[in-house]
């Protein structure tokens, strides 16, 4: 089955050529030698990237391979600059960055619903030759020829934005978590790679306040390296605010588990270290009480631990309390401190 889910596109960006300047001689019934009167051309067309809410992948640019803005009109007589070219806007889901394809050069970002970025901008239009007269030159026939588009090629990715990003190997029960917590309907099964594709899901919590959480397709060993589809699913995990790490009880060694997520993550962006990290033991329903001493001294003391069933519902409120209060503390982090004014001693 082939998804809709599109998070990488490559495309040709060719702005407008802006319109030539006029040479132009006013010329009346009573006036036959008039002076120039040469209007401007119009600038060629703009190519601007625009935030949308309405967008959630970039599949409507998956076949749309180029993307050309109109040229402007030229210059006409009676000083008559020419119209502009049409802008072309195109419409982006929230979360989409776009690199020169050809040097990787970073262009520009799109975060807010409605935020517009100039990507290309059109060729400036030719001056007339009303511009040129002079003292010394009643009559230019001279005016200026408008300038060529810019023509690129550029890539865009998409990276999920949300508040939480699941993060644990193939079935471990990432799929199924998202389902309980919130109103997403993964596709869900007992084998590898059931996730194919980031799913978002909002999570309501007390007094009507909720938070996003992002199931991030598994990670395996050499992900970052590009094994699999590695590069791919965890270019999603940058733009998360926190990161839940997912160990199924029936794993073989919870804390060697960790250790290659977090290893993977690192490799990949060293940065993403820095998130504040939660760990969730899942599949609860599968395992014994007894064995929860066992799973906790095997994993890092310093980081919040909870242990979940998505079946019996063991620890989801927990969970959900444990990832809003993270989620608080990790906004707290980002909010400038007030500066109080000095106030002058008398």
């Amino acid at each position: 089955m082939t998804s809709n889910f599109i998070d990488y596109v490559k495309i040709n960006l060719r702005s407008g050529r802006g319109g030539s300047g006029s040479s132009h001689f006013r010329r009346e019934k009573h006036v036959p030698k008039g002076g120039p009167d040469g209007g401007d051309g119009g600038r060629g067309g703009h190519i601007y990237l625009v935030g949308t809410t309405q967008q959630w992948t970039l599949l409507h640019l998956k076949y749309q391979k180029h993307i050309i803005a109109d040229s402007g009109n030229g210059g006409e007589g009676g000083r008559r600059s020419g119209s502009e070219g049409a802008d072309v806007f195109i419409e982006v889901p929230l979360g989409t960055i776009v690199k020169d394809a050809e040097t990787d050069e970073f262009l520009a970002e799109v975060t807010e619903d409605g935020q517009k970025v100039l990507l290309v901008p059109g060729g400036r239009g030719g001056l007339g030759n009303t511009h040129f007269k002079t003292s010394t030159n009643q009559s230019p026939r001279h005016a200026q020829p408008g300038e060529a588009g810019i023509e690129r090629w550029v890539i865009m990715e998409l990276k999920v934005l949300a508040d939480v990003g699941l993060v644990g190997f193939p079935n471990a029960g990432k799929s199924t978590l998202l389902s309980v917590i919130s109103e997403a309907k993964p596709e869900i099964a007992d084998y590898p790679f059931t996730t194919l594709v980031p799913n978002l899901g909002v999570v309501a919590y007390r007094d009507y306040k909720s938070f996003v959480v992002a199931d991030i397709p598994g990670i395996i060993e050499g992900a970052a390296d590009g094994k699999g589809l590695g590069i791919r699913f965890l270019r999603h995990i940058e733009r998360n605010s926190i990161l839940c790490f997912l160990i199924p009880s029936d794993a073989e060694n919870w804390g060697k588990e960790y250790e290659i997520l977090l290893g993977e993550l690192e490799k990949y962006n060293p940065e993403l270290l820095a998130k504040q990290r939660v760990l969730v033991i899942s599949k609860m329903d599968l395992s014994i009480p007894e064995m929860e001493e066992e799973m906790r001294a095997s994993l890092p003391a310093g980081l919040p631990l909870v242990f979940v069933s998505s079946v019996t519902q063991m620890g989801i409120q927990a969970l959900k309390d444990l990832l809003w209060n993270t989620l608080e503390e990790e906004n707290k982090r980002h909010i400038p401190p007030v500066v109080e004014p000095e106030v002058p001693l008398a």
